[in-house]
């Protein structure tokens, strides 16, 4: 049976097609599914004695501790609140049966902050790093309305990619000469969608992204695995989230996701639904970037719209509070 050209050019754009589908559907399951059901993750056996968390008294990184708490790792909480550490340090410790250390910095602070970790974890067999302290805008804005821009600049970056490469510098020496060590730096989507509105967030996440790619091909030859999380909406403060939905879970369910990837693929969405959802828009991105952009303007622009009402009524009603003192 004979074909014609365009036959075959039919024919091969659909094997083509075919093809390319297949392989994400693999590469989806096998990442999400059916390499941990296989046991080709990363086992966290006698990978070390502990685990040092940052931002760990909330969210994704509270949900990491006890995560690794539950694999009978010790846990070094490293987060602001002395108060909010001792708490979650003590639920774990009576959890788990595991040790606890918390470290009260902040890490919107200067380098000086990094002498006195290295201090108190110096000594401790640390198997695992959670990067996962961060800040984001308090709702997205323009560059040159962003309040106390300069300040704020200053603090996004000392805390989103400072803390990242301090850390990393503080703990890979140690896991080089075991051989082994897991050090997961903790992204966003953002990273590498278009992020308009959020132009410094998305940039310091951005850079995480690149650093882990970087840093993960630096330290495979060691035994390192270096994994760069890239989650979506999770339910926790800084989301303002305050309920699960399809694609917005609760952080202890993103992150026992996110552990079934463990040395699976570099880059990770964790979760199964952001994973699809990160897969989908990152190829739209490829094939219209202009549809991508759109969609993430709106979205952002409708959630600084929103915002700008609320503040925009919290002053009116502090106005009317004070008038109404004054009269009285």
């Amino acid at each position: 049976m004979k074909y014609t050209l365009l036959e075959l050019i039919g024919l091969a754009s659909i094997g083509t097609v075919s093809w390319f589908v297949f392989r994400e559907v693999w590469k989806f399951m096998y990442s999400t599914f059916i390499g941990h059901a296989l046991g080709r993750s990363l086992s966290l056996k006698n990978i070390g004695q502990w685990a040092v968390v940052t931002g760990a008294t909330d969210g994704i990184g509270r949900a990491y501790a006890e995560e690794l708490a539950s694999h009978g790792l010790n846990i070094v909480l490293i987060s602001r609140s002395p108060y909010k550490l001792q708490n979650v340090a003590a639920e774990i410790e009576s959890q788990y049966k595991v040790k606890t250390k918390i470290i009260d910095v902040d890490f919107t602070s200067g380098i000086e902050i990094y002498d006195r970790i290295k201090k108190e974890i110096e000594g401790l067999e640390i198997g695992v790093l959670i990067n996962n302290v961060g800040m984001s805008y308090a709702y997205p804005e323009y560059l040159a309305e962003v309040p106390n821009a300069t300040e704020f600049s200053q603090s996004l970056i000392n805390c989103n990619v400072v803390s990242v490469t301090q850390m990393c510098i503080l703990v890979l020496r140690q896991m080089v000469e075991r051989k082994k060590g897991l050090i997961l730096n903790v992204s966003s989507a953002s990273a590498v969608l278009p992020t308009p509105l959020m132009t410094m967030y998305s940039s310091t996440k951005a850079y995480v992204y690149k650093f882990s790619e970087d840093l993960a091909l630096e330290y495979a030859p060691f035994g390192i695995t270096i994994q760069c999380v890239l989650p979506g909406f999770v339910v926790s403060k800084m989301s303002r989230y305050k309920k699960p939905a399809f694609r917005i879970p609760l952080p202890r369910d993103f992150v026992r996701g996110h552990m079934r990837t463990l040395g699976l693929e570099f880059a990770s969405a964790g979760f199964w639904v952001h994973k699809i959802l990160l897969g989908y828009y990152t190829k739209l991105n490829t094939v219209s970037p202009s549809t991508v952009v759109n969609v993430t303007f709106t979205n952002l622009s409708g959630t600084r719209q929103r915002a700008l009402r609320r503040l925009q009524m919290q002053r009116e009603q502090q106005e009317n509070g004070i008038d109404t003192a004054k009269d009285k």
